[in-house]
Order: C-alpha cells, then sequence, then structure tokens
C-alpha cells in the first residue's frame, strides 16, 4: 500500500496540468497492474488559491471560513482524479482519515478532512489508519532545503535527514495556506508514528517511478 500526498500545485498550479494528470494516472494504472495498491490524497493548489483570494475581496473571513474553501478545492480536484480512474478507484472520496473503508478496489482517493488540517496531515493519519510505513509526498520541488531557496541563495538541499532536524527547519506551528514542504504538525505526527517520508518532484514521472520501484531517485527522506 502507497500513501501518496499530492501536492495541489501539480494538480491546478495556475490551470488545471492536464499534461501531468494523464501522465500520472497512466503509472498509477501501470502500478496497479503489477498488484501494487494506493492512496491518494489530493491539495487544493491553485484553485484553493484563487477562491480564498476573491473570498478575501469580498470581506474579511476567519482561518476555518477560509480553511473551509480550501478544503472544498480538494474535494473538487480529488473527485477529478478519482474519475479518470475509474473502475479501479472507490467510489467515494475519502474525508475522514480515522475511518478505514472496506473496498476491493486498488485506488482510494482523499481529499482535505477539517478546518486546521494539512492534506499532509491527512495522508500521516491515513498511513496510520491503514498501517502504511511510509509517504511519498508529491510536489514541485526536487529537495527540501535547509532554508528557504526563494529568499536565501545559500540554501542547500537535504537529501537525507531525521525528524528531529527535519522539524528544526519547518517548526511547530501550522498556519492555513503556509508554503512548507511537509506540514509542521503532520511533521510531528509523523515522527510520532515512526513514519519515512519521502518528497519529490512529481512532475518527474520516471523519478517517481523509481521511488515506487524502490530504485534511487532524486528527493528528500526524512525518517
Amino acid at each position: 500500500m502507497y500513501i501518496i500526498s499530492l501536492g495541489g500545485s501539480l494538480i491546478v498550479p495556475d490551470e488545471i496540468d492536464f499534461k501531468f494528470i494523464k501522465k500520472f494516472n497512466k503509472l498509477i494504472i501501470k502500478k496497479v497492474k503489477t498488484g501494487n495498491k494506493f492512496i491518494i490524497v489530493c491539495g487544493g493548489g491553485g484553485l484553493n488559491r484563487k477562491y480564498n483570494e476573491a473570498a478575501k475581496k469580498v470581506k474579511k473571513l476567519s482561518n476555518e471560513e477560509l480553511d473551509w474553501i480550501g478544503i472544498y478545492a480538494t474535494i473538487y480536484n480529488s473527485e477529478l482524479i478519482r474519475i479518470l480512474f475509474e473502475n479501479l478507484a472507490h467510489s467515494e472520496i475519502i474525508t475522514n482519515p480515522h475511518i478505514k473503508v472496506s473496498t476491493k478496489k486498488p485506488i482510494i482517493i482523499g481529499a482535505g478532512y477539517k478546518p486546521g488540517w494539512s492534506t499532509d496531515y491527512d495522508a500521516v493519519y491515513l498511513a496510520k489508519t491503514y498501517g502504511a510505513k511510509k509517504i511519498a509526498n508529491l510536489s514541485n520541488i526536487d529537495y527540501a532545503y535547509d532554508k528557504d531557496p526563494k529568499k536565501f541563495k545559500n540554501a542547500k538541499p537535504i537529501k537525507k535527514t531525521n525528524w528531529k532536524e527535519f522539524r528544526k527547519i519547518v517548526g511547530n506551528k501550522w498556519e492555513p495556506r503556509m508554503n512548507k514542504p511537509f506540514d509542521p504538525i503532520a511533521s510531528r505526527e509523523a515522527e510520532k508514528l515512526g513514519l519515512e517520508v519521502s518528497i519529490l518532484n512529481g512532475k518527474k514521472i520516471k523519478n517517481f517511478e523509481n521511488y515506487l520501484d524502490e530504485k534511487k531517485f532524486v528527493g528528500t527522506v526524512i525518517k
């Protein structure tokens, strides 16, 4: 069982990236045919950002209200991904990561759960619920860095690290729509559960396939 946290920045960076979705869909189906199973949790990406920006231009909203907008953005993205897997996917989107669904389908698609929870956090709890030990966090970066590479030219990529060191980088507080390689609260829970999380660039499909095949891949491994 593979747990995939599929960043919304891959599904909808600004407009829907159908080329990425097509390649991702093809790879997952290929791996299902060899007996693999997947739980894929989809983020909100550009859809979430656009709805939030529009809402804030109309009136001041609470973080909880903005979170609900984001959650429904993840559900919309998840439904798109689910439908494209046709009869290989469980018929419903999973929004509560505490509940283990009974299904014979090899693919389960998840979305946002409730305010205060990122989809990274959902993925961690799904790993706990289903007894998985690894999570692949797919985003639009090759590695996590020791500091923000957009702000610091001397930022260094992290290839392997432990949770104690990684959590020094991401901190301990989660804020809605924050831009971190892996949610701080999800990181805290992943450390408690002894999970291994790999952060890699989902756009590089062959590299992601190498991860699935347990071959050498480009990315950050935290455990």
